[in-house]
């Protein structure tokens, strides 16, 4: 298990997911100035991803390119996983009460989670034979 993110490291680390590989001078400029942030700030978050495995860099003249080492669905995952283990001591119940009470659940999220549904269901259903 990797080290936990904190909000500034996974809002960084979303916005390098979402395109190619990134000097910190662009992220800097296309994440950091809009939310002004200096570019020592920005840099020493990359930093911080990239030691704990959550980038990939690659020296190129003078900079470094960094990349997501994950699909941004990967490393998510891993953060619901890591949440549901460590705040909810492993327990559903309480994240599908809140998704049960919200009303963000777009239609596409609701046809997603009933695939889920019935996934786990064959899953169970084969754990019983």
């Amino acid at each position: 298990m990797r080290s936990p993110l904190g909000e500034l490291e996974l809002e960084v680390l979303r916005y390098i997911a979402e395109r190619r590989a990134l000097t910190v001078g662009e992220v800097t400029e296309g994440f950091g100035v809009p939310r002004h942030l200096a570019r020592t700030t920005v840099q020493t978050v990359m930093e911080r991803l990239w030691k704990k495995g959550y980038l990939v860099r690659e020296q190129q003249p003078g900079v470094y390119r960094y990349s997501a080492q994950e699909a941004q669905e990967s490393v998510l995952r891993g953060l619901v996983h890591d949440f549901v283990e460590k705040t909810l001591a492993g327990s559903l119940s309480p994240f599908v009460a809140y998704l049960s009470e919200t009303q963000e659940v777009s239609p596409q999220e609701f046809e997603e989670l009933q695939k889920l549904v019935a996934r786990l269901e064959a899953q169970r259903k084969e754990q019983e034979k």
